[in-house]
C-alpha cells in the first residue's frame, strides 16, 4: 500500500467566449514572452470559476492550485456545485486534457468514465469496443478473451453485443463502458456521474462491483457523484470544490454535511409580475439542512404567501407533492368553504406542517392551486416548483431496517394562517 496517484499545484485556465487568444495582438504578445522564455501573460489573470456570476474577465480559472494524494486501494469521492470544476479534474487525471500548471503522478493503468460510451466507436459492436477499450488500457487480446464472457454478462447486453454501439441506449452504452472498465483490471477506476443514466438494477450491480474493486481487489476508485447515497456508501473520503478549489478534504460524512452548509436555503419560486388576481407570490419550503435538503423523517414545513387584491369568500388552496418523474404522490388542502371563511383584500401566509413526512429519499417538487372553491374559478397554478430534497444520513441508515415498497403519503398535516396586512 502507498500513494499511487498525487496532483501538486493543479491549476486549468480556459478563455471565456471565443477559443484562442482571440485577438492578433494578443498571439504576438504571447509569441513575444515565449520567445524571451517568460510566462504566458494571460495565465496571470482570471476571474473566479462561479458560473452564476457575470464574468468580469476574459478568462477563468477552472481549477486553482489543486493539491492532494490518494492512496493505494482507496475510494475517493469528489464533489460540489455544477461548475465546480469536478469533471475538469478528472479529465486531467485522466490524461485527457492538460493542466495550465501543475502534475500529476501516477501508478499503473487509468481507465475513465467520464460521460455515456467513452472511448466507444460507434460503428464498430458491442464486442469490438471491448476489445478496443481492452487494447487502449494496455490489455493482450489474450487478458481480454479470458475476461470477455464476464464482462457481457455484467453488462447484461448479451442479445445486442454483435450490434453496432450506435443503436444502443445511453443507458446500454453506460451498462457496457462499465463492465469494460471495471472488469479489465485497471489500477485506477475514474467515474464521473454516468452511473446516473443507468436503472435502479444496474446501480446495485454497480456499487456492488465498485466496493468488490475497492475492498477485494484493492484498486483505487475516483467517484464523482451529486447521488450523496452513493457517495457515502461507497466513500471513506470526500473532497469538496467549490468555484475551482478545495474547499474540504476529510471524512466522508462531515464532507457532505460542508457540502450541504454551502447550499442556501432560498424559494424555489418569487413572483414579481403585476398582481390583477388572487395570486401565489411565494412558496417556500422550511427543511432540516441548507440547500432545500430534508433529513428522512423529520417535520417539514411550506410556506405559501398570497396576495389577494379582492375579497374572496371561499378561497381554496391546496397542493402536491410530485416525484422526479413529476407524478403526484399526496395532494393536501385547505379549504375556506367547510367552515365559511371570507378572506379580506391583503397579503396572507398559509403555513402547512406535516410532522411524519413518509416520503423516501429522492427529489421531489410541488404542483400548487390557487382558486375559489364554490365557483371553481382558477386563480393561480404553479407546477413543479419548490425543490427539495430527502436525504438520509449515513449514521441513520445503518440503523435503519429498510421494507420493500414505496411508503408515499402524508397521515397527518397542520394548517395555519397568518395575515400580514
Amino acid at each position: 500500500m502507498g500513494i499511487i496517484l498525487k496532483a501538486e499545484n493543479i491549476s486549468k485556465q480556459y478563455r471565456l467566449g471565443t477559443v484562442g487568444t482571440g485577438t492578433l495582438s494578443h498571439d504576438l504578445n504571447r509569441w513575444w514572452h515565449a520567445v524571451r522564455g517568460k510566462d504566458d501573460p494571460y495565465l496571470q489573470v482570471g476571474g473566479v470559476n462561479d458560473r452564476s456570476e457575470k464574468a468580469t474577465e476574459d478568462y477563468v480559472w477552472a481549477l486553482r492550485d489543486i493539491n492532494f494524494e490518494v492512496q493505494e486501494g482507496e475510494v475517493l469521492g469528489i464533489i460540489g456545485k455544477n461548475g465546480a470544476g469536478k469533471s475538469t479534474l478528472l479529465k486531467i487525471l485522466s490524461r485527457v486534457t492538460s493542466p495550465t500548471t501543475g502534475e500529476i503522478k501516477t501508478r499503473g493503468r487509468i481507465a475513465s468514465l467520464l460521460e455515456v460510451g467513452t472511448g466507444f466507436h460507434p460503428e464498430l459492436t458491442g464486442k469490438e469496443n471491448i476489445f478496443l477499450n481492452g487494447a487502449i488500457l494496455g490489455m493482450t487480446r489474450t487478458e481480454i478473451r479470458s475476461k470477455i464472457d464476464e464482462i457481457i454478462s455484467f453488462s447484461g447486453c448479451e442479445m445486442y453485443i454483435d450490434t453496432p454501439v450506435k443503436r444502443y441506449s445511453s443507458g446500454m452504452r453506460v451498462r457496457l463502458a462499465f463492465a469494460v472498465a471495471a472488469h479489465l483490471e485497471p489500477d485506477i477506476l475514474v467515474i464521473d456521474e454516468v452511473l446516473a443514466v443507468g436503472d435502479a438494477e444496474f446501480q446495485k450491480k454497480a456499487i456492488g462491483k465498485m466496493q468488490d474493486i475497492s475492498k477485494g481487489e484493492g484498486r483505487t476508485v475516483l467517484l464523482v457523484s451529486h447521488n450523496m447515497d452513493i457517495i457515502s456508501i461507497l466513500t471513506t473520503r470526500l473532497i469538496v470544490l467549490t468555484n475551482g478549489k478545495i474547499h474540504f478534504d476529510g471524512d466522508t460524512d462531515l464532507g457532505i454535511k460542508e457540502y450541504l452548509k454551502t447550499g442556501v436555503n432560498k424559494s424555489n419560486y418569487l413572483y414579481k409580475g403585476i398582481i390583477d388576481k388572487p395570486k401565489i407570490t411565494e412558496v417556500t419550503v422550511k427543511t432540516s439542512l441548507p440547500g432545500n435538503i430534508h433529513e428522512f423523517g423529520k417535520e417539514i414545513n411550506f410556506i405559501f404567501n398570497l396576495q389577494l387584491p379582492i375579497k374572496v369568500d371561499n378561497l381554496a388552496l391546496s397542493f402536491q407533492i410530485l416525484d422526479e418523474t413529476r407524478t403526484p404522490i399526496t395532494h393536501l388542502w385547505l379549504i375556506d368553504s367547510i367552515n365559511d371563511i371570507k378572506r379580506e383584500v391583503g397579503n396572507y401566509k398559509f403555513i402547512c406542517n406535516i410532522k411524519e413526512p413518509k416520503l423516501y429519499m429522492g427529489n421531489y417538487s410541488l404542483a400548487v392551486h390557487l382558486s375559489e372553491s364554490k365557483s371553481k374559478e382558477k386563480f393561480d397554478y404553479l407546477e413543479s416548483v419548490c425543490n427539495f430534497k430527502i436525504q438520509m444520513m449515513k449514521s441513520i441508515r445503518e440503523d435503519y431496517q429498510w421494507q420493500k415498497g414505496t411508503c408515499k403519503y402524508i397521515e397527518e398535516s397542520n394548517w395555519s394562517v397568518i395575515k400580514e396586512i
